[in-house]
């Protein structure tokens, strides 16, 4: 392969992360569409994150190499934490605004260093630790600029939902051998069962057109970025596909902005913009060392 085919192939790999992440903005545009405001605010999270999860995992299914599917210890805590995270996100974005929910979620990179520290022993250098201090001053503009505000209870949960998220990164590093198509679907599945008999119990009868939204945000939204993502880094480098991620929180409100009219307070704008300002501290001055490559290097 000449040196024109390769580039043309990163290229196209970095398009691909582009591709994923505009894909996963997309949740708020699903999540606050007016189709799904006729249900109850109490349960509208509970019912979005169940069905979301469920149809992204069957689509993930047949990407799954049985082969490697195998079951882990740490793969109960994997569970816990992915189940925590789909429910505390939907639920924010239910509750505050979607740029304070995306946002306060994608600070998971922060305390995904932190728990690395603490442990599986990484080293935090300097870049990082400048980063973590941005982000957790755009934290407390979000946060506390709404103390007394009827986002407040959501921010909390969207903060709570982006450490569940770290946790969720951490285990992966743990179960970094096993194949990650058979991880996720197995996480989403486990995620929808969780939370099923609640949403059953409530006795909340969705149209058709609710649900078959809900399908199109659980494929188009989870199901397919997973995909094209777990193809393009196979060629794009880690850092500057962390880099290219960070499309997603940048183009979830101005969706939201642009479909349904969502206007974001002038201290959400502050602290989002000091949290991606701590966001590309940390992936342009603290480069990890490379984890062990994983025996199942293949994605799907």
């Amino acid at each position: 392969m000449t040196e024109d085919d390769d580039q043309a192939k990163l290229f196209r790999a970095r398009l691909l992360v582009l591709l994923a992440s505009v894909l996963w903005s997309l949740s708020g545009v699903f999540i606050k569409s007016p189709p799904f405001q006729s249900i109850p605010e109490a349960d509208r999270g509970l019912i979005l994150a169940c069905y979301r999860a469920f149809f992204a995992g069957l689509f993930l299914l047949p990407f799954v190499k049985f082969k490697y599917v195998r079951w882990r210890p740490a793969l109960i805590p994997l569970l816990i934490a992915f189940a925590s995270m789909n429910f505390l996100f939907v639920t924010a974005m239910t509750k505050t605004s979607a740029a304070a929910a995306i946002f306060l979620q994608n600070t998971s990179v922060v305390w995904a260093m932190l728990f690395g520290f603490l442990f599986l022993k990484e080293h935090i250098e300097a870049g990082s630790l400048l980063a973590m201090f941005i982000v957790l001053v755009g934290i407390f503009c979000i946060v506390a600029g709404d103390w007394s505000g009827e986002n407040f209870a959501g921010n909390l949960i969207a903060l709570l939902s982006g450490i569940s998220y770290a946790l969720v990164v951490i285990f992966f590093r743990v179960l970094r051998d096993e194949h990650p198509a058979w991880l996720v679907a197995l996480s989403l599945l486990v995620s929808a069962a969780v939370v099923a008999p609640w949403v059953m119990a409530l006795g909340i009868s969705l149209t058709w057109l609710q649900l078959f939204l809900i399908a199109l945000l659980g494929v188009v939204q989870m199901g397919t970025p997973y995909v094209v993502f777990s193809h393009a880094v196979k060629t794009v480098k880690s850092q500057e596909a962390a880099l290219l991620v960070l499309t997603e929180p940048i183009l979830n409100p101005i969706w939201v902005w642009l479909f349904w009219g969502e206007t974001v307070s002038l201290h959400t704008l502050i602290g989002c913009a000091l949290i991606i300002l701590g966001l590309l501290v940390r992936f342009l001055f603290f480069r990890p060392k490379p984890l062990p490559k994983p025996i199942n290097a293949e994605a799907v």
